[in-house]
């Protein structure tokens, strides 16, 4: 049985250092950041999903605007522990598999 698209890739991971790697291809202060020119994207993802997987998803979500996916990096994120209550009741928060995907040169998702 063949998964949705949208199954494997749950959302889009918008924090401070994706924003960086995602402005990376905009940087010419340093040579070696100037020779990033394809464009960075992480995603959250499901946590059976393999590369090829999430390559083929991005590339079928984003097919309107003709993106082709280079590389794809993940990450799986180990659940930590947190107290909501103070002292009693320690909960965890789920594990997290994220994807650092590397666009063709040229290619962009954001309009």
């Amino acid at each position: 049985m063949r998964k949705s698209p949208y199954d494997i890739v749950k959302q889009r991971y918008i924090t401070e250092k994706a924003t960086v790697l995602e402005n990376l291809k905009n940087r010419t202060s340093n040579k070696c950041i100037a020779r990033c020119e394809n464009p960075k994207y992480v995603f959250l993802v499901a946590n059976d999903a393999n590369k090829n997987e999430i390559k083929q998803a991005i590339e079928e979500i984003y097919s309107e605007k003709s993106v082709r996916v280079v590389a794809v990096n993940t990450i799986t994120v180990k659940p930590k522990e947190y107290n909501p209550r103070g002292r009693m009741n320690p909960g965890r928060d789920k594990r997290k598999k994220k994807a650092i995907v590397t666009l063709a040169v040229g290619c962009s998702i954001d309009s």
